[in-house]
């Protein structure tokens, strides 16, 4: 593939993400579901292994301060908790809940029904290369390390959301 052709399927993914989270956040909001569509992904990653406070935030490419926020948002409605391990109490570490699995699998069943619904008028062709598409995609990024973030691109102001 060329840099051109490279630069227009960057911009076609950049394009295409976006419209296809706004549809799941939109029925996510509907159903009830999620109040944030950020959290969504935040629990997935949770329910794979507890992290740190300062490690999500990183990972999330947002502010420590918003990071927490989102925490204690999601803690009030009791699908994480803090602990800090008894060798450094200075390290917070966010655990998803067993409420925290439930929501983020009742979110996954609604959100995969929503996106179901709305691929399921595609063709047999249409799907095959969908598919194709989308294993590229996972092939590309599954492995790719999450690039570290400058401090000045993990404010909230300078950071575009590709969840709304």
């Amino acid at each position: 593939m060329t840099r051109a052709q490279a630069r227009e399927s960057a911009r076609d993914i950049l394009e295409i993400i976006p419209l296809v989270m706004r549809t799941v956040a939109a029925e996510l909001r509907a159903a009830g579901e999620m109040p944030a569509p950020a959290h969504f992904g935040l629990l997935a990653i949770l329910c794979a292994q507890p992290r740190k406070l300062t490690d999500l935030a990183s990972t999330q490419g947002v502010s420590l301060p918003s990071m927490s926020n989102s925490i204690s948002a999601m803690a009030e409605r009791g699908w994480v908790r803090r602990t800090a391990p008894e060798g450094d109490r200075r390290v917070v570490m966010i655990e998803v809940t067993a409420t925290g699995r439930a929501a983020l699998d009742r979110v996954s069943r609604c959100a995969e029904g929503h996106l179901s619904e709305v691929l399921a008028p595609l063709d047999l062709l249409a799907r095959r290369r969908l598919q194709s598409g989308l294993g590229v995609l996972r092939k590309v990024f599954a492995g790719a390390p999450a690039p570290a973030l400058r401090k000045s691109q993990r404010t909230p102001a300078r950071r575009k959301s590709y969840l709304s």
